[in-house]
């Protein structure tokens, strides 16, 4: 029998939001400060998944910068109506909400149409039966009621017209979550079912208390009525050794036949409490019981496997261990934190080749001017190339060809978990010669970037160190859990180890908290200096075990 199995988006893959078109199923997920934005999958069978694109590859449409993967893109909606994809979501690294639109979900997409008086985050869309569209947002109730008598975050709604992307009419609060004065309500979607309208957000914030909760109304303006047997999902009340945490921030589908099935974003713990991957997407059946949702009916929590619906097989590319850069760009694997706007690196000749930026990979902490945010779209660009983590063990290889000309020079390999927590394999010189490095680089942070008291403290310790004197070498990271192992050497030579049993954990900090998941890539820097280095690698080989 064919099974659903979780998660059904390995790795960092959060927010998932989804929407059937016929016998397709599209889904989306948030991309925070990487580029390109908001990969799209496609599917027929919600098993198999398949990226078809992002929705946001262009610079006119993404703007956000490499100082903290905690920015950017957050909880992308995609919604389908009338022969039209939409999909909105904030950037809060630039003019906050926004709309782009496209006819096949594969692209292009549309340049953003900015949303004024928008505002908070998690922004979606809703169309009513009528063709009338509604977004529902988080927001403070004094800036949605100016009567309100009490500040707290609340659900609200507004029309929108299409025509021209604005809200028309007044916003009307619609809900502030099961619990009074919960924390964090968000992520709201609404959903039309037998004459009521549904209401579902996530609260109690995105890590461990995140949970999923319901409220109807039969007219979209009224209050809504929370349900009695709210949360209708979380993990929390399943303690913190349990594998799976931070389930949340749920999207309804209905099947063609009626079933209706709900993705969501949760946690893999790895050794502890500890979420190498980030948030990720998964999967479970709903059934209507007494006008309200069950969810993963016979035991309320995410599943590792369900039995899947009966629907079309989906047939998916097998995704290539090796990548060997033969194409003339890089696959949809690859994605730069902050928008490139240097034209540093190139895919010829079977090599990826990267100029040395002078920004280094390990960025200096600092506060998000929110409102500057978005005047300065020349940022300096990262030296930097990766994929995601997508499996608890893994094993990556490079091989690559370079020799520093200076003190300051380095590439090499990068494990990056929220920007200044990472470990780096690092080619460089030091006293005129060529030396392999281990670097591991944590920080201590206060706050969020955003916030006013925000602080963060960078460290750097040096754990190992050969002397290197071939220009052409093999660099590899085999990782067994939390234990990581480093390995180098000549091509078409047995490797030798440079470290073993790095403890991962150092890197994932509880501080960091699961909004972002960890990257693995190339990277290439002069820091802080001009150069016109470049590096090499031939091939880039990725195995989940």
């Amino acid at each position: 029998m064919k099974q659903l199995n979780n998660p059904i988006l390995p790795g960092f893959y959060p927010d998932p939001s989804i929407c059937r078109v016929g016998d397709d199923f599209y889904m989306i997920t948030s991309s925070f400060s990487l580029f390109p934005g908001v990969p799209i999958f496609h599917s027929t069978d919600l098993a198999n998944w398949e990226q078809i694109g992002h929705i946001l590859d262009r610079k006119s449409q993404l703007h956000t910068n490499a100082d903290f993967l905690t920015a950017g893109i957050m909880a992308p909606t995609l919604r389908y109506n009338n022969g039209t994809f939409y999909m909105i979501t904030t950037n809060v690294s630039d003019k906050w909400n926004f709309i782009v639109t496209a006819t096949d979900p594969r692209g292009p997409w549309s340049d953003p149409y900015w949303i004024q008086d928008c505002p908070g985050i998690d922004a979606s869309l809703f169309f009513d039966d009528d063709g009338t569209a509604y977004i529902t947002g988080t927001g403070s109730s004094k800036d949605i009621d100016e009567e309100s008598t009490q500040e707290e975050r609340v659900i609200w709604i507004s029309k929108i017209e299409l025509d021209n992307m604005q809200l028309i009419g007044d916003k009307r609060i619609l809900w502030g979550g099961a619990l009074k004065k919960c924390a964090s309500p968000e992520s709201p979607h609404l959903y039309k079912k037998d004459g009521y309208y549904y209401l579902v957000i996530a609260e109690g914030g995105t890590e461990h208390y995140h949970a999923v909760t319901i409220a109807r109304s039969k007219d979209i303006f009224d209050e809504y009525e929370g349900y009695v047997g709210n949360p209708i999902l979380t993990h929390r009340h399943m303690g913190k050794n349990y594998p799976i945490c931070n389930v949340g921030h749920a999207d309804f589908v209905e099947l063609q036949n009626g079933e209706w099935y709900a993705v969501m974003l949760g946690s893999r713990l790895i050794e502890g409490y500890y979420k190498n991957l980030g948030r990720e997407t998964f999967i479970a059946p709903i059934v209507w019981e007494d006008g309200f949702p069950v969810i993963s009916p016979g035991t309320g929590k995410i599943e590792w496997t369900y039995p899947a619906p009966d629907l079309p097989s989906t047939t998916t590319k097998t995704t290539q261990v090796r990548d060997d850069f033969d194409g003339e760009n890089l696959e949809m694997d690859w994605v730069f934190i902050g928008t490139p706007y240097e034209d540093f690196y190139s895919v010829s000749d079977s090599k990826l080749t990267m100029k040395l930026l002078p920004r280094s990979i390990s960025p200096t902490l600092k506060k998000i001017d929110m409102s500057t945010r978005f005047v300065d779209k020349n940022v300096p660009s990262l030296g930097f190339v990766g994929r995601r983590q997508q499996h608890i063990n893994f094993e990556i290889s490079v091989r690559m060809s370079f020799d520093a000309l200076t003190d300051n020079e380095t590439a090499g390999l990068v494990i990056m978990q929220a920007s200044n927590h990472q470990l780096r394999l690092e080619r460089s010189m030091e006293n005129e010669k060529q030396i392999l490095r281990l670097i591991q680089c944590t920080s201590e942070l206060s706050g969020y970037p955003h916030q006013p008291h925000f602080k963060g403290v960078t460290s750097e310790i040096k754990l190992a160190k050969v002397p290197i004197t071939c220009k052409d070498i093999i660099l590899s990271v085999v990782a067994d859990g939390q234990a990581y192992s480093f390995f180098y050497g000549m091509p078409d030579k047995s490797l030798s180890v440079l470290s073993e049993n790095v403890d991962a954990r150092k890197i994932n900090p509880e501080i960091v908290g699961g909004m972002v998941g960890t990257m693995l890539g190339m990277f290439a820097s002069s820091n802080g200096k001009e150069s016109e280095n470049t590096v090499e690698f031939e091939w880039f080989d990725y195995k989940g075990k």
